[in-house]
């Protein structure tokens, strides 16, 4: 098995049309479908079915697809890594982050990183939590910004960093909830919801949150990335369950904490808010790369330095063990 079949395969899978491929890849159609058959022969089964004209995965194909695309970007950090090494590249990182975090203070570390690593090319993939899981365990990123606890079991190392408060966002104007500096989740039973898109871990959270109070959420709109629920619920067409670091630089909406269990805040005390906590993801059968690990000392040390001095957004702590990353002298 050659890695060129294996790019030829994805290739052809991707687009489903041999020629089309090989004008892709820039190679003959001839030398392309034998080099398909020869790796069928490899394996020992048929990866396409051809019948009148038209190109589909077999079982085989379907199973394979994902393993050649996780070998193919698996090569192609390893070559980036001894090109880093060598002299000729100084490397790249692929970063996936949610939308809450590209949103907040992900910026100013990407902008500590690049003024220290100029020359590493920076690659941000922005997505719900359980797509940045798929895709980091596909070795479609180095590194990604993912919420715990993570379904499943992928094979991946986490290291929790930050957790951050959700509140109910809703229009400042008119006023639609009860007044109080807190919501109960009951609060929210029969009200009109604008809900993410299937593959955003806040869409699970506040569904679960729910449900277990016994009800179930009613969406007056569903499917929207970030950006899209913060504008549906400035229109007026639901509250939406967010991060409150989202919230900052839109004075049409208000975020109101969401408290689980009401009887220490009527006694003046904190009780327990819906949270959420954020780690730092990569693969466990892979080392980082000199690029990643470079990302991540300097996420780790903006995110002390910002909890030493207060800078954190509202709503955000540092935890786990960034907050015990010593600080370099000078700093």
């Amino acid at each position: 098995m050659q890695l060129q079949q294996l790019a030829y395969f994805v290739a052809v899978a991707e687009v489903r049309h041999f020629t089309q491929a090989a004008e892709i890849l820039h190679v003959a159609q001839p030398s392309l479908s034998k080099q398909i058959r020869a790796l069928e022969a490899e394996l020992g089964a048929s990866l396409f079915s051809r019948a009148r004209g038209n190109i589909s995965l077999t079982p085989a194909g379907e199973a394979l697809l994902p393993l050649a695309k996780r070998i193919l970007a698996d090569v192609d950090t390893a070559r980036l890594e001894v090109q880093e090494l060598a002299g000729l590249r100084r490397g790249r990182v692929r970063l996936g982050a949610t939308p809450s975090l590209c949103a907040g203070l992900l910026a100013d570390v990407l902008r500590r990183f690049h003024d220290a690593y100029p020359g590493i090319r920076l690659i941000v993939e922005e997505g719900g939590s359980r797509d940045l899981v798929r895709d980091l365990t596909r070795g479609s990123l180095d590194l990604a910004l993912v919420i715990l606890p993570l379904q499943g079991d992928p094979p991946l190392e986490t290291t929790p960093i930050l957790r951050e408060n959700l509140v109910v966002a809703s229009p400042t104007e008119p006023e639609r909830l009860p007044r109080r500096p807190y919501l109960r989740i009951e609060d929210l039973r029969n009200r009109p919801l604008v809900m993410f898109r299937s593959g955003y871990d806040l869409r699970e959270a506040t569904i679960g949150a729910c449900r277990t109070a016994g009800f179930e959420p009613r969406f007056a709109v569903e499917g929207g990335e970030m950006d899209a629920v913060l504008r549906f619920v400035e229109a007026g067409l639901g509250i939406a369950v967010v991060p409150s670091m989202v919230l900052a630089g839109r004075p049409r909406l208000r975020g109101t904490p969401l408290v689980l269990a009401e009887d220490g805040v009527e006694r003046g005390q904190n009780g327990p808010g819906l949270q959420r906590t954020v780690a730092l993801a990569r693969r466990k059968d892979v080392d980082p790369t000199h690029a990643a690990r470079a990302f991540q000392e300097t996420l780790e040390t903006y995110l002390v330095e910002a909890a030493l001095d207060g800078s954190l957004p509202a709503g955000v702590d540092a935890i786990g063990s960034i907050t015990a990353v010593p600080r370099r002298q000078g700093q």
